[in-house]
């Protein structure tokens, strides 16, 4: 399960309406449970899409990633996983994304565009190599 704070988790969406027709990315931080099945996500940091086709794939670039991780690491918090954008669908991952999947047990979010807003998420288990659809909720804040 991911859990994101109202602001973390409409700055996502907001970003992915910002992007257009290009795919936007950047890193989740906040905590981590400590049984790995469980994160909450309290910040996003963006980051520039370096990918040669952006409209259909997403990169950091790795020089960015580690000045962000860096980043999110000196302020006390976890890497909880990482989001992008897909403009026209779909709402899982694509062959390329979890090609790139490298972190275990981090959560790869996905905003798609095609039609009403849908943020999904998916944790990369290493031992399965494969993607597992988690549940995606938001905090209400008072």
């Amino acid at each position: 399960m991911i859990e994101f704070t109202r602001a973390a988790y409409d700055d996502i969406v907001s970003r992915a309406y910002e992007g257009g027709e290009t795919e936007v990315c950047g890193v989740l931080a906040g905590e981590r449970g400590t049984d790995g099945d469980r994160s909450i996500v309290t910040e996003t940091h963006a980051a520039g899409n370096a990918a040669e086709t952006p409209e259909i794939r997403y990169l950091i670039d790795p020089a960015e990633q580690l000045e962000l991780i860096e980043t999110i690491e000196d302020a006390g918090l976890d890497v909880v996983g990482f989001y992008h954008s897909h403009p026209t669908g779909p709402t899982h991952p694509s062959e390329t994304d979890a090609a790139r999947a490298t972190w275990p047990d981090r959560s790869y979010v996905i905003c798609a565009l095609d039609g009403y807003p849908f943020v999904g998420s998916w944790r990369w288990r290493d031992d399965e190599e494969s993607f597992e659809q988690e549940t995606v909720s938001v905090r209400s804040e008072r």
